[in-house]
């Protein structure tokens, strides 16, 4: 069956990409237990059953059938127990930034389109503001505009949530060649997002 040499996204425990995986070892990873599927459309988590059961009111796309049932072939999993090491300090840049934020102005609290948000420094670089996650935040262009140079107070702004490193960990390098699809991208770094920002 050709499906089953296609490749998915092997997540740790802790939400990191590890490994790029055949169809064949993923589904049996799910079935033994030791990993579950993750929902391409919501990032739920399904055990084999969960998963067989949802694949039946799937009408699109790919599936495994079998004799007594059908399954959708997952695009990425989860493994259920510890998978390599985690790194101990999430790193500054871009993409955590906008992970941590959640897409939201934290000055209006409006969710934008990454292109409509901006990072800003709650105290203004000139005033000896420095970039770290307890002083960079994401602003629309409204807010930014708004606040300009001065601090919140003076402004007359409050922050949604105070700033403060995220306690959750992030990628590790996994080598992705030919096989990325769109449903690893939350899972996968590109060089902008990465890139750690200087303090």
């Amino acid at each position: 069956m050709a499906g089953l040499s296609d490749r998915v996204l092997v997540l740790n425990s802790s939400w990191m990409a590890v490994h790029v995986a055949t169809v064949r070892r993923a589904i049996g990873l799910v079935y033994q237990g030791m990993a579950e599927v993750v929902n391409p459309e919501d990032h739920s988590t399904h055990d084999f059953d969960d998963w067989k059961d949802l694949s039946e009111a799937y009408t699109s796309g790919d599936v495994i059938q079998t004799v007594s049932f059908r399954i959708r072939i997952p695009e990425v999993i989860r493994l259920r127990f510890f998978g390599r090491m985690v790194r101990k300090r999430v790193r500054f840049n871009r993409r955590n930034i906008f992970l941590r934020d959640e897409n939201t102005c934290q000055y209006c609290g409006r969710r934008f389109d990454p292109v409509e948000l901006t990072l800003e420094h709650v105290v203004p670089r000139s005033r000896g503001g420095i970039s770290s996650w307890e002083n960079v935040v994401l602003a629309c262009v409204a807010c930014n505009d708004r606040k300009s140079n001065r601090l919140p107070k003076e402004a007359g702004m409050k922050l949604v949530r105070a700033p403060k490193p995220p306690e959750w960990a992030t990628h590790i390098g996994v080598r992705l060649g030919r096989y990325r699809k769109p449903s690893w991208e939350r899972f996968v770094s590109d060089a902008y997002w990465s890139i750690e920002l200087q303090e």
